[in-house]
């Protein structure tokens, strides 16, 4: 994958990565709809910045929203009508739910208070003003039993469902990075205090120091900072003299120029590259998604339709010339189907202070 890409004498490489599995040493209401007004057609970009202005302006009588790519529209819940109203006159559809976000938010506490539980995951469904719980199927017997006694006691704001896979972290490889056995992908190129550096997953950085092109190669980078669990990023210095374009290999003879970063929509359309299984597409399904790896718990994720397999990790979520995600973990792979988590890449940048470049 070109991620960010990095290219040696011509040599690329490019991170994407879903989970983060080891390859090597590494383990990582339904609501009541109001009276519909008729938007005018809004690109992805154009419906999450009109998310964030309402959410803004309107405060706690939104309860979150979601773009309906195919009728190119943003869907605001509300809870009265009088937050209905301003939504239509914004240029977005209205829909009337009966959960606030607090009381979500309130579940989600308890969640995590009560059954924080390795194998599960959970987030905000804007489609369906609900808490919807993952557990994987590690989740079983006692653990289970626990999960839907605590999901029973919040009602129908929490609604649990089951995964046939395991979520884990996938550490194997936009374009590969080796090292210590391990293998990843690249996310992203980027700039800080002018100087050149690529982003990783967390899970990735915290388990390898130093990194390489190719397996068993020399360095071209080295970890300058790391962050996982609680976040899922890392940041390489190169210290090779090589080519950094900020593009995303998308394997087919081309790449995809990336010129800035931006916040993930729910129901945006978005592909991910990586070393392993190259690129695939999807949708985001979810934002703020907390997941409990067996190494431990990641908040504030992308959950997405993507699929992903071990070495993908690390790797590129993009939305056109967009950064929107580096590859966290997931479960299933890109022969039966499966969900993938994204550490936004906003975070990342602006911790570090670094810029898409």
């Amino acid at each position: 994958m070109k991620h960010g890409r990095i290219s040696k004498r011509r040599t690329v490489i490019a991170g994407a990565g879903v989970a983060a599995l080891a390859v090597a040493t590494l383990t990582l209401q339904n609501a009541n709809a109001a009276p519909a007004a008729h938007p005018d057609a809004l690109s992805a970009a154009a419906a999450g910045k009109l998310s964030d202005r309402l959410a803004s302006t309107l405060g706690g009588d939104t309860a979150g929203s979601y773009y309906d790519a195919e009728a190119r529209k943003l869907v605001v819940n509300v809870v009265d009508e009088a937050a209905a109203d301003a939504v239509r006159d914004a240029g977005a559809e209205a829909k009337v739910v009966t959960h606030t976000l607090a009381r979500l938010d309130a579940a989600r506490a308890t969640l995590k208070a009560k059954a924080a539980i390795p194998g599960t995951a959970w987030a905000m469904d804007p489609r369906t003003n609900q808490v919807v719980v993952t557990a994987d199927s590690t989740v079983t017997g006692d653990r289970l039993a626990k999960l839907e006694k605590v999901a029973d006691s919040l009602g129908d704001t929490v609604r649990v469902r089951h995964s046939a896979g395991k979520f884990q972290t996938r550490i194997a490889g936009g374009d590969a990075i080796w090292g210590s056995g391990a293998r990843c992908s690249l996310g992203f190129n980027v700039v800080k205090d002018g100087q050149p550096y690529f982003l990783t997953a967390g899970h990735c950085t915290e388990a390898v120091q130093s990194w390489s092109d190719s397996q068993g190669g020399e360095e071209i980078g080295a970890n300058e900072g790391s962050s996982f669990p609680g976040d899922d990023y890392g940041l390489v210095k190169y210290t090779a003299d090589i080519e950094h374009p900020s593009e995303v290999d998308l394997y087919n003879g081309s790449s995809q120029p990336i010129t800035q970063a931006g916040e993930a929509t729910v129901g945006e359309k978005v592909q991910r590259s990586g070393s392993t299984t190259q690129v695939h597409d999807g949708e985001v399904t979810a934002l703020d998604a907390t997941v409990n790896y067996q190494e431990g718990t990641v908040e504030g994720l992308i959950q997405t339709t993507v699929c992903a397999e071990p070495g993908d990790s690390g790797g590129s979520l993009f939305d056109g010339e967009k950064a929107l995600g580096l590859t966290s973990g997931g479960s299933g792979d890109c022969s039966s189907g499966g969900e993938t988590f994204f550490q936004p890449v906003t975070e990342p940048l602006e911790v570090y202070g670094a810029e898409i470049g």
